[in-house]
């Protein structure tokens, strides 16, 4: 007689979710903001080849090294194998609903903010499309906000239900998804204004009848 095994719901929801994350690992676990060698930039989740100069998107205001030295161990090592990135915009909805519940679980992240042109092109390139928000964990991406599977996928990679996080530790203030071009310098007018010319010197009197010769004493 053969015995069938019933595996509970829950438990393979689960493991699915542990096998995403696991998956996950594999790829990369950040964006990549890359200058190809003909100074064209493309946006990927993959490491660039060889010979392309790239950024990752994951810095802030705070270096990532000195946000994770304020965390305690155990949440300093999920937040290294399993980053949290939250992709938002203003006057956005679900993108409070999601920071509000990222911050009360005690979750560190990073928030790239989608304003412009630039920052709408780059997740549409990195997302397939630029609706907001969206939520990476390590190399999972989730599209729009579900309190339900925001959590789940926060379960499955081993984060708290309640906060750890110390009193005063406050996570980095949001950036630009596509970092502003540097300001251009502003010449200083005086330096390149033409040197002033030294006043012509007035005529000399003309001569006057009782003077033909024009002779000044």
């Amino acid at each position: 007689m053969k015995r069938s095994i019933r595996q509970h719901p829950a438990t393979l929801a689960t493991a699915s979710l542990l096998l995403a994350l696991a998956v996950s690992l594999v790829q990369a676990q950040g964006i990549y903001r890359i200058v190809g060698p003909d100074g064209r930039v493309t946006f990927s989740d993959k490491p660039p080849a060889a010979g392309d100069k790239t950024t990752p998107l994951a810095t802030d205001g705070r270096s990532e090294t000195q946000a994770a030295s304020e965390l305690p161990y155990e949440l300093r090592q999920l937040a290294r194998r399993y980053p949290v990135t939250l992709y938002s915009g203003d006057n956005c909805a679900p993108c409070d609903s999601g920071r509000t519940l990222l911050n009360s679980r005690g979750i560190p992240f990073t928030e790239r903010s989608v304003a412009t042109p630039q920052d709408a092109d780059a997740l549409q390139k990195f997302n397939g499309d630029a609706s907001i928000p969206v939520l990476t964990i390590g190399g999972q991406r989730l599209k729009g906000f579900l309190a339900a599977d925001w959590s789940q996928y926060l379960d499955a990679a081993g984060y708290p239900k309640t906060s750890q996080l110390p009193a005063n530790y406050r996570n980095p203030a949001p950036t630009p998804l596509v970092p502003p071009p540097p300001p251009v310098p502003v010449n200083d007018n005086r330096s390149t204004a033409p040197a002033e010319r030294e006043p012509a010197p007035s005529p000399a009197p003309a001569p006057s009848p009782g003077n033909p010769a024009g002779i000044v004493f």
